[in-house]
C-alpha cells in the first residue's frame, strides 16, 4: 500500500528528494525500489540492546521465538525487539504519522472502515520494516557488507543536486521537520539495505533454463470447467485466453507471459517445467482463482533479460529475509 504513496508525488525538487529517500514507498519488498531502483529503507530506529527484554508494562502482540528470559528494562518504551535490538516505540510513532500525514494528503478518509483498515495495514507495514532493517543491520558485517561516510556524503551531494538544489532541500527538510542529519541518516540505511541485497543476491545467473509460457486465469471453478471443455475440444489456447482471462495484462496477447527461469514463482514453475511443448495443465488452484498454463517451448541455457534478472535478485532477496526472520528472536509490542 505504501508505494502508492510515491506515485502521487509532484516533479518538484522537494518531491523528487521525497522520491530519493523514501520516505513514501516500502521496503518490502523492499525490493520494489525508488525511482533509481535503490529499494526504500526505513530511518535508523533500532538501538543495540543487552538482551532481549519484555519492558514493563507492556505485552507482546506476536513473537517469532520462544520465551526470553528478561533482562534490565530498556531506556524507553519499545515498539519491537530483534534479537535483543531495541526499537523504541516513539521512533516507530514518529515514522507512522509520516507515512499517515501523506496518506491522508492524497484524500484517504480516516474516519471510514476502509480508511481505519489501510491505516492499520501502514502502521503494521512500517513495523515489518523497521524489524527487516534491523536483521539487515545485523547481518550485514557477515556479508562484508558496510557503508562509509564518505560515500554517504557524495551521494547526499547528487541527492540535493538530482532534487532542485540546496534551497529545494531545505525547504523540504524544514517542512518535513527533519535536519540534515535525519536524512544522511536515511540515506545511510538506504544504501546498506541495497547492498546487502546485491551481496545476497549476487550468485544470480546471467544465463538460466528457461520456459515460455501462456496462461488463462478465472475466477471460479464453473469458468474453469467451461474453459477446460473448450481447451479440451481443440480451441486454440491464445483465443481462449484472449476472450475469457481475468489477466488484463497479457489477455490480448494470448496470455503471453514471456520466458520464466525458476526461483519467482515456485507453484508456476512447479507445473510449467514439468510440461511438454505444446502440453496444458489446468485447472490450477491458486489465490482465489483458477489458471491453465500452456508450455510454447523451453531453452536449456537462454540469457535472462535484465528486468527478469533483478526480478529474480529481488525474490532471493526476499527469501533471504524470511529466513533471517525465521530464524530471528522477534518480540513486537505494537499493533495488536
Amino acid at each position: 500500500m505504501l508505494n502508492t504513496i510515491a506515485g502521487a508525488t509532484n516533479t518538484n525538487g522537494r518531491s523528487r528528494i521525497i522520491l530519493r529517500l523514501g520516505l513514501l514507498a516500502v521496503v518490502a519488498s523492499m525490493v520494489a525500489g525508488c525511482a533509481n531502483d535503490q529499494p526504500a529503507a526505513p530511518v535508523s530506529l533500532a538501538t543495540p540492546a543487552p538482551a532481549a527484554v519484555t519492558p514493563a508494562g507492556l505485552t507482546p502482540s506476536g513473537s517469532t521465538a520462544t520465551a526470553i528470559p528478561p533482562t534490565p528494562t530498556p531506556p524507553a518504551p519499545l515498539a519491537a525487539l530483534v534479537n535483543g535490538q531495541y526499537i523504541f516505540l516513539a521512533d516507530f510513532e514518529q515514522r507512522v504519522s509520516q507515512y499517515e500525514q501523506a496518506l491522508l494528503e492524497q484524500g484517504l478518509d480516516a474516519t471510514t472502515d476502509d480508511g481505519e483498515l489501510k491505516l492499520a495495514a501502514m502502521r503494521q507495514e512500517v513495523l515489518d520494516s523497521l524489524i527487516n532493517y534491523a536483521l539487515i543491520e545485523q547481518q550485514a558485517a557477515d556479508l562484508g557488507v558496510a557503508i562509509t561516510d564518505q560515500e554517504v556524503e557524495t551521494q547526499l551531494a547528487a541527492d540535493i543536486q538530482a532534487g532542485g538544489g540546496q534551497t529545494a532541500f531545505d525547504e523540504w527538510l524544514a517542512a518535513t521537520g527533519q535536519k540534515r542529519d535525519d536524512y544522511k541518516t536515511s540515506l545511510h540505511e538506504a544504501m546498506l539495505w541495497q547492498r546487502v541485497m546485491d551481496a545476497v543476491s549476487a550468485q544470480v545467473p546471467a544465463t538460466a533454463e528457461q520456459v515460455h509460457i501462456r496462461h488463462i486465469v478465472l475466477d471460479t471453478r464453473e469458468a474453469a470447467d467451461r474453459i477446460q471443455a473448450q481447451l479440451q475440444a481443440g480451441t486454440d489456447f491464445a483465443q481462449v485466453a484472449r476472450q475469457a482471462s481475468l489477466d488484463v495484462a497479457t489477455k490480448d496477447n494470448g496470455g503471453d507471459l514471456g520466458w520464466i527461469p525458476r526461483g519467482l514463482d515456485p507453484e508456476l514453475e512447479e507445473v510449467a517445467f514439468a510440461l511438454a511443448p505444446g502440453e496444458v495443465a489446468g485447472p490450477i488452484e491458486f489465490g482465489q482463482g483458477f489458471r491453465f498454463v500452456q508450455l510454447i517451448e523451453r531453452e536449456a541455457n537462454r540469457p535472462v533479460a535484465p528486468e527478469m534478472q533483478l526480478d529474480l535478485k529481488r525474490a532471493t532477496f526476499d527469501r533471504w529475509l524470511d529466513e533471517q526472520r525465521a530464524a530471528a528472536d522477534i518480540l513486537m509490542f505494537v499493533n495488536d
